[in-house]
């Protein structure tokens, strides 16, 4: 029941795409404003994105789970279905990833004949739009392909949810999440000039071209036309390129060659390519020391950019999914909680261990006070699932 007044309604559902922006695309460059030309050229063409993406998405789909609250068998039940893996992908990894790129991961409900769920499915969340009543709130869901619609429910015929939308915190929409990805677009396509430009340079034999300047002596006579198209034609088939790199020149009269070489602002490219990668790595969560970036000494060691790593982006991230399908499976598991086995994450281990001892050194706790702080039963009685 929807008590608390009227969420922004939109008059049709809307495509979903990776909002960072909404200026207009011609003033805040040209990089992609769509979610998936920005895909394309973050995880498909650049290395630092893709791998930020996978160390995190991997990391969470890699997680050990915990499930309690609800009876030993809904427990069991609910890690089966959390560790679903569909289509050769994970849900949670494919959740997380959706999550991280787009603001938005949706989750559809199979349920058996009895009315039970039977598996969880990903849906793409760009081919989602929301279907929302008068007052603006969701009623259904659009799961678009190509030329062909699905309505999916929010609700089934018993008032549970038919499909679970996770979503990130967004200011300025009440019905879609905002991702990492538009936000790392305008980075990602300055590192990906940059590598086109290095590219290039190689090609030209790894340093920039020259110029060839005609002396006409004291008559003042210029190259005509046909002399013009003839030497430019030479020169790009004999001398340009990194195969004629070093053939040495036959120049005619009144010719001599220039080389040029770059100013120290022309060297900026490369201390501007090393800020764009931080700031994919920034964008995503990541401690740009896990990506191999040089020059950021902000954590003292690897073990400290993991800790950053698990703290800051991985388990709220976990957080959010883990609550999500568990808040969707309570219409069937009451009670039922999810979230990440903390004493399981090698990364925090230490830190586990310290709250271990602070926990067992309290001589104003009892034993059983101190089984339940830890997340064991009372003496006899194992850990909780």
């Amino acid at each position: 029941m929807k008590l608390f007044g009227w969420k922004g309604a939109a008059e049709t559902p809307r495509p979903v795409l990776s909002r960072a922006y909404a200026l207009g695309g011609g003033i805040l460059g040209e990089w992609p404003a769509a979610y998936e030309p920005q895909v394309r050229a973050a995880v498909h063409a650049n290395p630092v994105a893709q791998r930020a993406l996978r160390l995190v998405s991997e990391a969470a789909g890699g997680a050990a789970l915990a499930a309690n609250g609800a009876s030993a068998a809904d427990n069991a039940r609910a890690l089966v279905l959390a560790r679903h893996v569909s289509g050769g992908q994970g849900l949670i990894e494919t959740l997380a990833l959706h999550l991280l790129l787009h603001g938005n991961a949706y989750v559809q409900m199979s349920c058996d004949s009895d009315g039970a769920p039977l598996e969880l499915y990903a849906l793409r969340p760009e081919r989602v739009s929301v279907d929302v009543d008068a007052r603006g709130w969701p009623v259904a869901y659009h799961y678009r392909v190509a030329e062909r619609v699905t309505r999916l429910a929010v609700e089934d015929g018993a008032g549970r949810p038919a499909l679970l939308h996770i979503k990130a915190i967004n200011p300025l929409d009440d019905h879609y999440g905002l991702g990492c990805l538009g936000a790392a677009s305008g980075a990602v396509a300055i590192h990906n000039v940059a590598t086109q430009w290095n590219k290039a340079l190689l090609d030209n034999a790894a340093r920039p071209s020259g110029a060839l300047v005609y002396d006409s002596g004291k008559d003042g006579v210029a190259l005509s036309a046909e002399q013009f198209a003839r030497l430019k034609a030479e020169m790009e088939a004999a001398f340009q390129g990194a195969t004629n790199a070093g053939r040495p020149m036959l120049l005619e009269g009144g010719l001599k060659w220039q080389s040029l070489s770059m100013s120290p602002a022309e060297m900026d490219f490369i201390a501007l390519k090393a800020t764009a990668a931080r700031e994919i790595a920034l964008a995503f969560g990541v401690p740009p020391m896990l990506l191999g970036l040089p020059g950021d000494n902000t954590y003292a060691n690897y073990r400290e950019a993991n800790k950053a790593l698990w703290r800051q982006t991985i388990l709220p991230m976990m957080d959010k999914i883990l609550g999500g399908i568990a808040q969707g499976l309570r219409g069937w598991m009451p009670g039922l909680e999810l979230a990440v086995d903390m004493d399981k994450v090698p990364e925090l281990v230490e830190e586990r261990m310290a709250y271990w001892e602070r926990i067992s050194s309290a001589a104003f706790l009892s034993d059983d006070e101190k089984r339940a702080l830890l997340g064991f039963g009372e003496n006899g009685g194992g850990r909780d699932a």
